[in-house]
């Protein structure tokens, strides 16, 4: 009966990251849903981008505030703030990848894990 309700609490973290990065107009928000593959780190990543820094750590602020206002959790680890091209929010059972488009493009995260069943969300533009 557990399952349920940690599926329950995942879904809804999930649910609070997305609406944090479309409340800053994040572009081409993907989740990866990695649950189904074994010995990965996390059940999704969430991946975006912004078109600046500033763009870039507006959207992991937004997640952040959102994903507090909704579970009360904070993430395990935020890295990559200071120079914001690639900003990394560890929540364990979501990890949220927010780049600069440049550097999104160099990693191509979404073809690592293309055996992955992915997710495309609406921007709000």
């Amino acid at each position: 009966m557990r399952k349920p309700k940690a599926k329950d609490q995942t879904l809804l973290l999930l649910d609070a990251i997305v609406k944090g990065i479309q409340d800053k107009k994040g572009k081409d928000i993907v989740s990866l849903h990695l649950d189904k593959i074994q010995s990965t780190v996390c059940d999704y990543f969430v991946v975006c981008h912004g078109t600046s820094r500033t763009h870039v750590n507006a959207i992991g602020e937004s997640v952040e505030e959102a994903v507090k206002k909704a579970t009360g959790v904070n993430p395990s680890r935020r890295e990559g703030a200071g120079n914001a091209e690639w900003i990394l929010l560890d929540y364990l059972d979501v990890v949220v990848h927010i780049f600069q488009e440049p550097v999104r493009q160099f990693y191509q995260l979404e073809q690592l894990w293309a055996d992955a069943p992915s997710h495309k969300y609406a921007s709000d533009e």
